[in-house]
C-alpha cells in the first residue's frame, strides 16, 4: 500500500535534488557535498503542505545567504507532473511546497480502493518483532497497571503489523523464583489455617482473597491429607494445584480484554533445558565475571551499566536477572527475532541498562532490545483518586475494571497518552455517552457516517464510483482539511510503530472525528449538484474506512448505530 505523506515527502526531496543539479550545472551553486536536509509538514498550514530547510543547512557549504540559495533553487524547480502546484520562499530561506488539487482527490480514491487495508504499508519489510507485554506474575489477578500494559503492548504489535513488520505477541510466565516461593508459602499458611489455630500470615506474604479460595478448594479435594506431609511436599502440591488455575485465569481475563498471545513462554522451561546455566557459562568463558563474597558477579560496568551485579548468589542459586538474560538469548538468537520489544513499568529503568549490558557481553547487539517504559495510571471516581493496595488484595483488578466500564473505553483510554506519561483515568467519564468521552466521540463519528449513508439510501440515493475529476470538486477549506488528515493515516501508523506509541492512533482518530464533524456542519452532502453530492458522499465513505481501520488497530468496535 502507498503512503501519500511519505510519497509526497520523497517527491519533495527529488524536486529539490533535481533543482540542485541544475543550479550546479549552470554554475549558480558550487559542486559541494549536500548536507542532510529535512522535509517536514509545517505546524502552520499557511506555510504550505511541506517545507524544507535545504537552503538553511547548506548556507555554509555554498557560502551564500540561505534566502539566495532558496531563490536559486525554486527558480530551477519543475513541478509539472508532480503532486505540487506551487513553491515559494519564506522567511530567511525556508522553501514551502503546496500540494495540487489532484493529490487530494487521489488520496480519497486510495482510501476507497484499499478499503479494510487502507493504512497498511510495507515499511517494516517483514522484519520479525517480538512484543512481550503484561507478563504479570501468575501469583494473583492482574491489576490496573497490567490493564495499561495490555492495551499498550497489543497496540504496539498492531501498528507494527500494519506497518509491514511480522509482529508476534508473547506472555512471559514467571513460574520460578522468589515470587513462586512466596506464593507457595501463602497458600500453605492459608491451608494450615483451615485446620489449625494461631497460624499467622507474614506481612510480606500474599493476602488476596484468591489465595484463601485456592486453599479452600485444595482442601475440598484433599482434605487434611497434606497437613502431615513435609512442608516442601505440601507447598509443592499447593503450587502445582493453584498455579495452572491462575495461568488459565490470566489467559481468560486477557481474552475478555481482546488480547490473544501467539505464545505463553514459561520461565521454568529455561531452567529445565539448561538455558540459564548456558548464559552463566557463556559469560564466564568470555571473561565477563568475577568472584566476590562467595558470589559470581557480572562486570556490567564494562558495558555501560552503573554498577556490577550478582549472577549467582553465594548459595549457588542464580539471581532473577539470569533467566531474563537466557530468555532474551532465546528471543534474539535461538528464535532469531530481529527485535525484542518489552513493555515494562517505569520502575524497570535500571533493569534496562543491566539487561543491555548483559546482551552485549554475550555477543548480542543491545540495540536489538527496545524497552517501552510506561507510567502508572490513577483511577479517578467522583473526582477522587482511588487508593488501593496490591498486597492487601484490595487492588482494582482488570476483571473488576471491565465489569465497570466497556472494553472499548478501557482500550481507548489506556492508549490515550504516550507510554511515559502518567494520567488520570476518569471512570465516570469512561461510561458517559457524550462528546466529552473521547472513545464515544470517535465511535459516534463512525456511526454518524453510517447514518448519513442509510438516510440517503432511504431517499433512493446510492453511493457510486466517482472519478478523480468529480473528487476535484472538493475545494471547500473544511473538505481540504479533512482530506489532508485522511491521507495521513498510513504515515501515522508508521510513526506510531517507529515510536512504539499507539497513542498516536487515538489522537489521529480524535482529530479525524473532529474534522469530519466540522466538514459535515459546513458542507451539505445532499446538495443540488449530483456530482458534488457523490464526491462528498465518497469522502464520507473514505473517512468511515479510516475511522474503522484505526479502531480496528486499537481493537475497538466501530458501531453503525449509537
Amino acid at each position: 500500500m502507498t503512503n501519500p505523506i511519505l510519497d509526497a515527502k520523497q517527491e519533495c526531496r527529488e524536486i529539490v535534488l533535481a533543482a540542485l543539479g541544475r543550479c550546479v550545472a549552470e554554475g549558480e551553486l558550487p559542486a559541494e557535498p549536500i548536507p542532510d536536509f529535512t522535509v517536514e509538514i509545517p505546524g502552520d498550514i499557511s506555510h504550505g503542505d511541506f517545507a524544507t530547510n535545504i537552503a538553511m543547512v547548506s548556507a555554509r557549504v555554498f557560502r551564500k545567504a540561505p534566502r539566495q540559495i532558496a531563490e536559486a533553487l525554486t527558480a530551477q524547480m519543475v513541478l509539472l507532473g508532480t503532486s505540487f502546484d506551487a513553491v515559494e520562499v519564506a522567511g530567511a530561506g525556508f522553501i514551502n511546497f503546496t500540494l495540487g488539487r489532484r493529490w487530494f482527490s487521489a488520496s480519497v480514491q486510495q482510501a476507497l480502493n484499499a478499503k479494510e487495508n487502507y493504512g497498511r504499508t510495507d515499511y517494516g519489510q517483514g522484519k520479525r518483532m517480538l512484543v512481550e507485554f503484561v507478563s504479570a506474575n501468575p501469583t494473583g489477578p492482574m491489576h490496573i497497571g497490567n490493564a495499561r500494559g495490555g492495551a499498550l503492548g497489543d497496540g504496539i504489535a498492531a501498528v507494527l503489523d500494519w506497518s509491514g513488520y511480522e509482529s508476534d505477541r508473547e506472555f512471559y510466565i514467571n513460574d520460578a523464583g522468589n515470587q513462586i516461593n512466596k506464593f507457595g508459602l501463602s497458600l500453605d499458611l492459608r491451608y494450615q489455617q483451615l485446620y489449625r489455630d494461631g497460624v499467622e500470615m507474614p506481612e510480606d506474604s500474599y493476602h488476596g482473597d484468591d489465595i484463601v479460595e485456592h486453599a479452600k478448594n485444595f482442601a475440598a479435594i484433599h482434605g487434611d491429607k497434606y497437613m502431615s506431609a513435609p512442608e516442601e511436599e505440601r507447598r509443592k502440591a499447593l503450587v502445582e494445584y493453584a498455579l495452572p488455575i491462575n495461568i488459565k485465569n490470566l489467559e481468560t481475563d486477557l481474552a475478555k480484554y481482546r488480547i490473544h498471545y501467539d505464545r505463553w513462554f514459561k520461565e521454568s522451561s529455561l531452567h529445565a533445558d539448561g538455558s540459564v546455566d548456558k548464559v552463566i557459562k557463556l559469560l564466564k568463558e568470555k571473561g565477563h565475571t568475577y568472584e566476590a563474597e562467595g558470589a559470581t558477579w557480572f562486570k556490567a560496568t564494562e558495558f555501560g551499566a552503573d554498577k556490577d551485579f550478582v549472577l549467582v548468589r553465594s548459595n549457588g542459586f542464580p539471581t532473577y536477572i539470569v533467566p531474563d538474560i537466557a530468555y532474551h538469548y532465546d528471543k534474539l538468537v535461538t528464535r532469531g527475532y530481529d527485535k525484542a520489544i518489552n513493555v515494562l513499568g517505569a520502575d524497570h529503568h535500571g533493569y534496562v541498562a543491566r539487561m543491555k549490558a548483559a546482551l552485549q557481553a554475550i555477543g548480542i547487539d543491545p540495540s536489538r532490545l527496545d524497552v517501552v517504559l510506561m507510567q502508572m495510571v490513577n483511577l479517578v471516581r467522583d473526582g477522587q483518586i482511588i487508593k488501593a493496595s496490591k498486597r492487601s488484595g484490595k487492588a482494582i483488578t482488570l476483571v473488576t475494571l471491565l465489569e465497570e466500564i466497556p472494553v472499548d473505553a478501557a482500550r481507548f483510554y489506556f492508549n490515550l497518552r504516550e507510554p511515559n506519561s502518567q494520567f488520570d483515568f476518569d471512570l465516570d467519564l469512561a461510561v458517559e455517552q457524550s462528546s466529552q468521552n473521547p472513545a464515544y466521540y470517535v465511535q459516534y463519528a463512525h456511526a454518524r457516517i453510517c447514518s448519513i449513508v442509510a438516510k440517503l439510501k432511504s431517499e433512493g440515493i446510492e453511493p457510486r464510483d466517482v472519478t478523480l475529476e468529480e473528487l476535484d470538486l472538493l475545494v471547500a477549506p473544511e473538505e481540504i482539511e479533512l482530506i489532508r488528515h485522511l491521507a495521513k493515516l498510513p504515515n501515522e501508523i508508521v510513526e506510531s510503530a517507529k515510536a512504539y506509541d499507539p497513542a498516536k492512533m487515538t489522537r489521529y482518530a480524535l482529530d479525524l472525528a473532529t474534522l469530519f464533524h466540522k466538514f459535515y456542519n459546513a458542507c451539505k452532502v445532499l446538495c443540488g449538484d449530483e456530482k458534488l453530492m457523490q464526491a462528498r458522499l465518497a469522502l464520507c465513505l473514505a473517512v468511515r474506512i479510516a475511522l474503522k481501520n484505526t479502531l480496528t488497530i486499537l481493537k475497538i468496535d466501530a458501531p453503525e448505530t449509537m
